[in-house]
């Protein structure tokens, strides 16, 4: 309507103009300089005219409009929802079968059997290193034990018979289980200078080379197995309460775009005193081999859940004076008139933009989202569909 009375008063402006004869394009091509200034003069009086009287037509509008008070919103209604809350925090990937193989003996690496990337089985030989004549040691060391068991039996089966002395049957004994140890101890010897893998997994790297000389200390293997997957993390202690075993995690691997679904399978006993964490674990599973230690995981871990919940978008609760939080209803009492109504909120926890509100609403009330900003209680609003 303003549109069309806007339109009117630009014609009468040109009519007006028009029945003074005052040619606008005339005055600028006649390139005099007092002609312009005085035809400006005209035109702009013209214009104050209009717009005053503009002015009035619009106050007539305004006083005449029965929406002129009213604000245009929009509104939701609420219903119970199921709202789970997230605890994120950041964690590393790890597994317990990450380790170094060094030598337990000294010598000359005879053998190497493997090479990076090879699949090896639990107690497979890995390398042999030279014994240096221990093996010599254990073949003299097992010819006098066996020689000192058939002393023994001998004697033995004399003393059942009463036959001989107590004494000679001791020492028979004592010598067999004295060179029982020394073959042990030479065969414990001899076993250290085979290197095994201590579980099944793969040789990620081979840090040595065959005919070198190794000893305890030097690093010789880095076996992995990424069948045993978990996440580690520090978590603040203000949620030692709220996280539990078993509680479902959502572990984000933005290096490599997968999102996969694990459990908390371990909760730390220890606060560390210097940034007040303790530690978790997530198992995770692994089904496409994409995990590898170190890697960076954002962990989503849950920790409450509810079906039954009011959630509103966080932008639409105000904050008022005093740290009140509130929201406003609709009021349709008034079949003529629907009032905007200032509710009072308690809030719970938040998440993705959403608010978990604990009391001052109940399910199917009309909640005003867009306009809320503009609006106060008692308000006259016009819910636009």
């Amino acid at each position: 309507m303003k549109k069309l009375v806007y339109i009117s008063a630009f014609s009468l402006l040109l009519f007006s103009c028009g029945e003074k004869k005052l040619n606008v394009d005339e005055v600028v091509e006649s390139n005099d300089i007092n002609k312009i200034r005085e035809a400006r003069e005209k035109v702009h009086a013209d214009y104050e005219a209009l717009a005053a009287q503009l002015a009035k037509i619009d106050a007539a509008i305004d006083s005449l409009d029965p929406n002129r008070s009213r604000i245009l919103v929009k509104t939701i209604a609420v219903k119970d929802t199921t709202f789970t809350h997230f605890i994120e925090i950041q964690g590393n990937v790890d597994t317990k079968q990450n380790i170094l193989i060094y030598p337990e003996f000294s010598g000359i690496l005879q053998q190497l059997n493997v090479k990076a990337g090879q699949r090896v089985s639990k107690g497979q030989i890995l390398a042999r290193i030279d014994d240096g004549g221990v093996s010599a040691q254990v073949a003299q060391a097992q010819a006098q034990l066996d020689l000192a068991q058939t002393t023994f039996d001998r004697q033995k089966r004399l003393w059942d018979q009463k036959i001989g002395s107590e004494i000679q049957y001791l020492q028979a004994k004592t010598s067999l289980e004295s060179q029982q140890k020394v073959v042990a101890q030479l065969q414990s010897q001899l076993n250290k200078t085979v290197v095994r893998a201590p579980f099944s997994g793969t040789i990620d790297e081979v840090m040595t080379e065959k005919g070198k000389v190794v000893s305890p200390g030097q690093e010789l293997f880095r076996i992995v197995n990424l069948g045993d997957m978990y996440v580690s993390a520090t978590v603040p202690e203000t949620y030692l309460s709220q996280i539990k075993l078993g509680a479902p995690v959502e572990v984000r691997l933005n290096a490599i775009g997968k999102t996969y679904k694990g459990k908390v399978r371990q909760i730390g006993n220890y606060i560390n005193p210097n940034n007040r964490t303790f530690g978790i674990e997530v198992a995770l599973p692994n089904p496409e081999n994409l995990l590898r230690p170190n890697q960076v995981a954002v962990l989503k871990i849950e920790d409450y859940k509810t079906d039954k919940a009011l959630l509103l978008p966080e932008n639409i609760i105000q904050q008022k004076a005093g740290g009140r939080l509130v929201v406003y209803t609709v009021d349709k009492s008034d079949k003529d008139e629907v009032k905007a109504v200032e509710q009072e909120v308690k809030t719970g926890y938040t998440s993705d933009g959403y608010v978990e509100i604990k009391s001052g609403i109940t399910t199917g009330e009309e909640i005003i989202t867009d306009g809320a900003k503009s609006i106060k209680d008692g308000s006259t609003v016009e819910i636009i569909k």
